[in-house]
């Protein structure tokens, strides 16, 4: 983790420099920032506010866990299941967690989608849901989820 630095025009100076980086190098910004090397299939936009994202949280702080607990609760409904109107994505693709790499082998090669916050990044483009990257895959119309092993054939939603 970086050390905290608290001047505004030092961070301002950084995310400005992120901007100017292609992908290549905002991925190689990636693996010195996070020790890691990126997912593979996130676009440059995201990996550009990941970063942005996480030098503003390194120099001024994270969210604090009441705000945490807070946005978790903001999206569910009375019961504490997740609220529909308030969450665009169906409970099957809210139960996995951004950053997970979903892998389905189709006509004999592997495809890889890459989970993220506001959707699903599948070679280099972004989809809402996983029926239409399932869409994009394969040309038909697909259920998501079971395209991706996420639920059994004949099994009903929660």
């Amino acid at each position: 983790m970086a050390e905290r630095v608290l001047d505004p025009s030092a961070v301002e100076t950084e995310v400005a420099h992120l901007r100017s980086l292609d992908v290549e190098g905002l991925r190689a910004r990636w693996h010195t920032m996070m020790g890691r090397r990126p997912p593979p299939h996130l676009p440059r936009h995201l990996l550009f506010r990941i970063l942005a994202y996480r030098l503003q949280a390194d120099a001024f702080g994270n969210l604090d866990r009441n705000t945490r607990r807070l946005l978790d609760r903001m999206g569910a409904g009375p019961t504490g299941e997740p609220d529909p109107a308030a969450n665009h994505q169906n409970r099957d693709d809210a139960r996995v967690r951004p950053g997970t790499i979903l892998v389905r082998e189709w006509n004999g090669a592997l495809q890889r989608v890459t989970v993220l916050d506001t959707g699903f990044a599948w070679n280099g483009a972004t989809y809402a849901s996983l029926s239409k990257v399932a869409y994009a895959i394969t040309g038909t119309r697909w259920n998501g989820p079971r395209f991706f092993g996420l639920r059994a054939k004949g099994a009903l939603a929660p």
